[in-house]
C-alpha cells in the first residue's frame, strides 16, 4: 500500500496515453493540480510532450490552439462539468481526452456527451486519484474547515464536506485496488459513523469495488480529530513536522525569508519524491539534522573542489555532463541550510524548547499544581509568544477540564494580550474535544496503574534527551490495539462483520485532519516490521495554526 505509487500510476497513464500522443496541453483543476504536483515535477511533465499545464477555467482565455491535443484531469464536480461544457461549446484544441479523478455519475456523463456537438472528445476515463499523496503512507483531501463535521452544524456546507470526505476515502480504496475486509469507526463520533456507513453503502452499491481479494483486504478505520485535540497543539521536533509547524508546509511547499531581502519570501519544495535528502531525513529529530546538513554541505564542497580541477578538454566535457546535477545539488544544499538556519532562529526567538517541555509534561503527566504554576509563569513571560501562550492554556484546560480554573485562565490570557476572539477558543476546544464528546483514552485513562508507572519509569531512565518526545498520539495506542486484536467493539464498532483474523493492513482516515507527528509515528511503525502496514489519511494535515483557525470557524456561529 503506497499512495504515492498509486497516484503516480494514474498520472503516468494520463501524460503517456498513446491516444493523446504528441504535443498536448494538460488541463487541471485546483485539486488535481496539487495531486499532480506532489508526484511529478515540472521537468518530468515537460519530458512527456506536455507543452502547457494550466487550470481548466483559464483555457477559455486563450486563442484556439488546434495543433495541440488536450488531456483533462479534473474532479467529477458539477462546477467542472460546466467548465467542460463551455470548453466543448467552442473547442480550442483539436481533441480532448478527459480523465476524472473519481467515480462519475451517469447523469454527468450524459450531459458531457450532449455537449460534445463537434465530437472532439476522444475518451472519458475514471483515474482514481482524488486526493494528495504526501508520503508513501500519508494522504490528504486538503479540505479546510472540516472540524465543522464534528459539531452541530446542519447546513448545506456540512453535507458537501461530508460527501467530499466519503469520496476521498473511496478514491484511495480504488487507487490501491482494494476493498476493505471490515470497516470500523470511533463509537463516540457521529461523523465517523456517518462516513463509515456511507463508504460501506457505496461499496456495496457499485460493482467496481468488488475486487477478488476482499477477504484479505485491509481494515478501514474511521476516526475523528475530536478524539485527540492534543496532538495538533504540540510543538514539533522532527524535520517535516517542524517545518509545517513553524513555516507551513502545504502541498510539499513552504516559504522562507529571502536571505538578501527578509521581507521577500522564497518558495521551496520539500518532496520525498524529488529530494533525496528530505526523503531520508524527514523524520529525523532536530538535534540530528544539523550534523546531517553539515555532511550534505561537506559532500557538496568536495564536489566543488573536484570541479575546480579542470585542466583538459576531457575535464571540461566531464564537467559539462555533470553540471545539471551539480547545480541541482547546489540548490538543494542551499535550501536545507537555509531551512535549518531559519528553524533554529525561530526556536530561539520563540523560546520553544522551554515551551515544549511544559507542553510535553502536560500532555503526558498528571501534576496539576506544578503545571499550573509553570503555565501561569509562562503566560506572564515576555519572551513567550502569544500563540504559544494560547496553546499552553488550551492544553491545560483539556487535561484538567473538570478542575481547571477556566475563568482565571481566560483573565490571564487577556492580561497576556491574547486577542478576545482567540480566548474564545478555550470554550470552543472543550466543546469540540472535551470529555463529554471525545472517546476514551486521550490521557491514558484506560491504562492500568502499572502501565502508567512503567511509562513514567521509562521516561525517567531515558532522561532529558527524550523530554521533547514523550508524547505518543492516541492514534498509536489505537493501532497497537489493532495489532494485538484488542480493539473493543464497544469503542470501535464495525459496519460490516469483523473477521477473527488479525488484519495485516490498515487504512486510517481521520475526519477533521491528521498531523505530521502522527504520520511520523505511522512511518516508524511501518518500518518496524511489526506485521502491520498502515496508510494514514485525513481531511487535512494540520499544524497548530490551521487547527485553531478551523476550530474558530467551527464554533463561530454556534
Amino acid at each position: 500500500m503506497n499512495v504515492i505509487n498509486a497516484t503516480r500510476y494514474y498520472v503516468d497513464k494520463i501524460v503517456s496515453d498513446q491516444n493523446a500522443s504528441g504535443m498536448k496541453v494538460l488541463l487541471l483543476d485546483d485539486s488535481t493540480t496539487k495531486t499532480v504536483a506532489t508526484v511529478y515535477s515540472q521537468t518530468q511533465i515537460l519530458e512527456r510532450d506536455v507543452f502547457l499545464v494550466e487550470r481548466v477555467e483559464q483555457a477559455a482565455r486563450h486563442e484556439p490552439m488546434k495543433h495541440l491535443k488536450a488531456s483533462v484531469f479534473v474532479r467529477p464536480t458539477w462546477a467542472n462539468l460546466e467548465l467542460l461544457k463551455a470548453e466543448l461549446h467552442q473547442p480550442r484544441f483539436s481533441e480532448y481526452h478527459i480523465f476524472f479523478s473519481n467515480v462519475v455519475p451517469s447523469e454527468m456523463l450524459q450531459q458531457l456527451a450532449d455537449a460534445d456537438e463537434e465530437e472532439v472528445v476522444r475518451q472519458v476515463q475514471e483515474y482514481y486519484a482524488d486526493y494528495v499523496a504526501v508520503n508513501e503512507d500519508l494522504f490528504t483531501i486538503n479540505q479546510r474547515c472540516s472540524l465543522r463535521l464534528s459539531t452541530d452544524h446542519r447546513d448545506a456546507a456540512r453535507a458537501e464536506m461530508l460527501a467530499r470526505n466519503v469520496s476521498g476515502v473511496l478514491s484511495v480504496l480504488l487507487s490501491l485496488k482494494t476493498q476493505p475486509a471490515a470497516i470500523r469507526y470511533q463509537a463516540a463520533s457521529r461523523v465517523a459513523r456517518q462516513v463509515a456507513v456511507e463508504v460501506h453503502e457505496k461499496i456495496e452499491a457499485d460493482g467496481i469495488f468488488h475486487f477478488k481479494n476482499r477477504s484479505s483486504g485491509p481494515l478501514l478505520l474511521i476516526l475523528d480529530r475530536a478524539d485527540d485535540p492534543v496532538t495538533p497543539l504540540l510543538s514539533q521536533w522532527t524535520y517535516q513536522a517542524m517545518v509545517h509547524e513553524l513555516l507551513g508546509l502545504n502541498n510539499n511547499r513552504c516559504k522562507l525569508p529571502d536571505q538578501k531581502n527578509p521581507e521577500k519570501m522564497d518558495e521551496v519544495v520539500l518532496s520525498c519524491t524529488q529530494d533525496e535528502f528530505f526523503a531520508g531525513h524527514r523524520y529525523a529529530n532536530f538535534g540530528d539534522l544539523g550534523g546531517a546538513v553539515k555532511k550534505l554541505l561537506d559532500d557538496y564542497q568536495a564536489q566543488t573542489q573536484m570541479n575546480e580541477r579542470i585542466s583538459s578538454i576531457e575535464d571540461m566535457q566531464s564537467f559539462v555532463q555533470r553540471y545539471p546535477a551539480f547545480r541541482s545539488q547546489s540548490l538543494n544544499v542551499s535550501k536545507h541550510v537555509s531551512l535549518i538556519s531559519e528553524l533554529s532562529r525561530l526556536v530561539d526567538v520563540c523560546a520553544l524548547m522551554d515551551v515544549s517541555q511544559l507542553e510535553q509534561d502536560m500532555a503526558c503527566n498528571d501534576d496539576r499544581s506544578a503545571q499550573w504554576r509553570e503555565m501561569m509563569e509562562k503566560l506572564m513571560a515576555r519572551e513567550i509568544k502569544v500563540p504559544d501562550k494560547l496553546r499552553l492554556a488550551l492544553l491545560y484546560c483539556l487535561r484538567y477540564e473538570g478542575s481547571a480554573n477556566v475563568e482565571r485562565i481566560k483573565v490571564s490570557l487577556e492580561d497576556a494580550r491574547v486577542a478576545p476572539e482567540k480566548i474564545l477558543l478555550v470554550d470552543a476546544i472543550l466543546r469540540y474535544g472535551g470529555r463529554a464528546v471525545r472517546g476514551p483514552g486521550l490521557f491514558g485513562s484506560e491504562r492500568s496503574l502499572m502501565a502508567k508507572m512503567t511509562q513514567s519509569l521509562k521516561t525517567s531512565l531515558e532522561g532529558v534527551e527524550n523530554v521533547y518526545a514523550q508524547h505518543v498520539p492516541l492514534l498509536m495506542e489505537t493501532l497497537d490495539m489493532v495489532n494485538k486484536s484488542k480493539l473493543k467493539d464497544q469503542h470501535y464498532p464495525a459496519v460490516t462483520c469483523v473477521s477473527a483474523a488479525k488484519p495485516r493492513e490498515v487504512i486510517v482516515f481521520v475526519v477533521g485532519g491528521v498531523t505530521y507527528e502522527e504520520a511520523c509515528k505511522v512511518a516508524e511503525l511501518n518500518a518496524a516490521n511489526s506485521g502491520l502496514k498502515v496508510v494514514l489519511g485525513g481531511s487535512y494535515i494540520h499544524n497548530s495554526t490551521s487547527f485553531l483557525d478551523d476550530l474558530s470557524d467551527a464554533f463561530a456561529t454556534l
